[in-house]
């Protein structure tokens, strides 16, 4: 039995708790488990070893290398994370020229811009990130690469005020730990990976042009969950449907 600690490190996060299981065949010569029985990860053990729920009952642990069997593949879920967004406008003076300085747009006039805003994030997207979006980009080979599929940013409207979307799309659920990492992961490309070029790519209107950041250096600004954001959001009367 391979006993190496990177190695049940690895198995742990290859087989977390919930992970389901289709058997194949189970080597016990005594009361093996029947072949095609489903059941779910309870644990990983410090021999590597998947102590098992079956489905008719039994508990009877896997051996990898031993036991043959398959993961029968979650479906994806989407989860959505909100981000505030900020809009400067370059607005055009009295002779056609653009002003040097910014003027930050309001909620109301930010979602005047919607279309345009969205429709320029849309053409951001590279076909080399067709199949993952910027989960791409990601480099740890741990259970947040597993278990996230893709994800992409887009923007949506929340009650009156237009939010900045990382639209995931995941595999089970992640544990708050996973959650964590990949908000960080989210925040490097809002602003230093993908949300920096998007700014720097002025998005044109009638009257001028405008500059999106997905990601601003105000204590304010955070990535939240849905519950997050209502919860944050109860006192202002701002609501998700």
């Amino acid at each position: 039995m391979n006993r190496n600690p990177d190695w049940i490190k690895y198995m742990k996060e290859q087989y977390p708790p919930g992970t389901r299981i289709r058997l194949t065949e189970m080597e016990d010569p005594y009361a093996p488990v029947p072949p095609g029985t489903e059941g779910v990860v309870v644990h990983v053990d410090d021999q590597a070893q998947l102590h098992m729920k079956w489905d008719n009952g039994r508990t009877l642990a896997l051996i990898p290398g031993v036991d043959h069997f398959s993961v029968i593949p979650l479906p994806l879920q989407t989860q959505k994370l909100y981000m505030p967004l900020t809009v400067n406008a370059y607005l055009r003076n009295e002779y056609g020229d653009l002003d040097n300085d910014a003027v930050e747009f309001g909620r109301y006039e930010v979602l005047e811009h919607q279309d345009s805003i969205l429709a320029a994030i849309l053409k951001e997207r590279m076909p080399e990130e067709a199949e993952r979006g910027l989960m791409k980009y990601y480099h740890g080979n741990d259970s947040v690469n597993q278990k996230v599929q893709s994800y992409f940013f887009t923007v949506e409207q929340v009650d009156d005020k237009l939010m900045g979307v990382a639209e995931c799309r995941i595999k089970g659920e992640l544990t708050d730990e996973e959650l964590e990492r990949l908000k960080d992961e989210i925040s490097d490309q809002a602003s230093d990976g993908f949300g920096e070029g998007f700014e720097q790519r002025p998005i044109k209107i009638a009257d001028g042009e405008i500059c999106v950041s997905l990601w601003s250096s105000e204590k304010s600004w955070s990535i939240m969950t849905q519950d997050e954001l209502e919860q944050g959001q109860q006192m202002g009367g701002m609501h998700l449907g």
